[in-house]
C-alpha cells in the first residue's frame, strides 16, 4: 500500500499532521516510539498553550492520541531506520519492513543521539541499527550492542537466537574501531572488545541519519515557509526545525507540514 502521508513521530507536531490529512480523507501511517516516553509528558503544568490553560503536558498528549485514534490513524510502534526519496514517493525502512508513502513528514522533537567516534565512518561496513535486518550477516560472529531503544532487550535476545555472539555495552563514550571494516569497540573505560559487527539500538536517530543529504543549521532541519526540507517529498514539523521549542509553533507547523505535503489548496 502506498501511503499519502508517513509522519514520524506522534508527538504535537506529528498527531497534527496527521489529523490534518486524515480529515481531508488522505491515508496516513504515523510510526513512532511509545508516544509517552515524549518529554512533553514530564511537563507538570503548562499556562502557554491558548485555549486549554493549567494543563499537564501528559493530559494533553493523551487527548491528541484520542482523537487521532477516533479517525482511525494507525500509529506503529517502532523506529524509522532511514526515509529515501524517489521521485515522486518517499520509501520508509521501519525496522525490517518498507513502507511507501508519496510524502513524509519528520516531527521527530530534538535529536539527542550524538554519533559516536567511527560510527558514520562505518556505516554499511559492520554498524547496524536494525537487528532483526542484518542480524543474518552475523550468524556465529562476534557483535555488540548498545543503546536505550524500547525494543533493545527483544532484539538483543533475536541476535542471540540466530547464532550471533553477544556482548552488551553502554553507549557512553563508545567508540567503534575498524578501518574498512569494524574490528571491535573500545569502552569509556578502555576496555577493547573485538567484533565483527555493533548494533546501535537507539530510541531516537538523528535526522542526518534518518535522511542522508539533509541540510541542518545549528543542528536544526533546515524548512521554507511550507514546511518543505531540501529533499524532495520530505517534510518537517516541530521541534526537530529550530526554536522557540513552543507547542503552539509544533502544532501550527504540523498543519502547515500536511497541508503542502499533501498539495491541498
Amino acid at each position: 500500500m502506498k501511503y499519502d502521508l508517513l509522519v514520524v513521530g506522534a508527538g504535537p507536531a506529528g498527531l497534527t499532521a496527521a489529523i490534518q490529512a486524515k480529515v481531508r480523507n488522505k491515508s496516513v501511517l504515523v510510526v513512532s516510539n511509545q508516544p509517552t516516553s515524549s518529554p512533553l509528558c514530564r511537563a507538570p503544568r503548562m499556562d502557554n498553550y491558548p485555549g486549554i490553560p493549567h494543563v499537564k503536558g501528559l493530559d494533553l498528549l493523551e487527548r491528541l492520541l484520542a482523537q487521532a485514534a477516533d479517525l482511525g490513524i494507525p500509529i506503529r510502534l517502532g523506529r524509522v531506520l532511514s526515509l529515501v526519496p524517489l521521485g515522486d514517493s518517499v520509501m520508509a525502512s521501519i525496522g525490517d519492513q518498507v513502507e511507501e508513502a508519496a510524502a513524509a513528514v519528520l516531527a521527530v522533537g530534538v535529536a539527542r543521539a550524538t554519533p559516536l567516534k567511527g560510527e558514520e565512518r562505518l556505516l554499511g561496513k559492520g554498524v547496524s541499527y536494525c537487528a532483526t535486518c542484518d542480524g543474518m550477516f552475523y550468524r556465529d560472529k562476534s557483535v555488540v550492542v548498545a543503546g536505550d531503544a524500547p525494543d533493545l532487550e527483544e532484539e538483543t535476545e533475536y541476535l542471540r537466537s540466530i547464532g550471533c555472539l553477544v556482548t552488551t555495552a553502554r553507549l557512553p563514550g563508545l567508540e567503534i574501531l575498524g578501518e574498512e571494516q569494524v574490528t571491535g569497540v573500545r569502552t569509556a573505560s578502555g576496555e577493547e572488545i573485538p567484533c565483527q559487527g555493533v548494533f546501535l539500538l537507539r530510541s531516537s536517530i538523528a535526522p542526518t541519519q534518518l535522511a542522508p543529504g539533509l541540510e541542518l543549521e545549528n543542528g536544526y532541519i533546515q524548512v521554507d515557509r511550507h514546511m518543505a526540507t531540501n529533499l524532495p517529498g520530505i517534510y518537517a514539523a516541530g521541534d526537530c526545525t529550530g526554536t522557540p521549542l513552543q507547542l503552539a509553533k509544533a502544532v501550527g507547523q504540523g498543519q502547515t507540514a500536511a497541508h503542502f505535503a499533501l498539495g491541498l489548496e
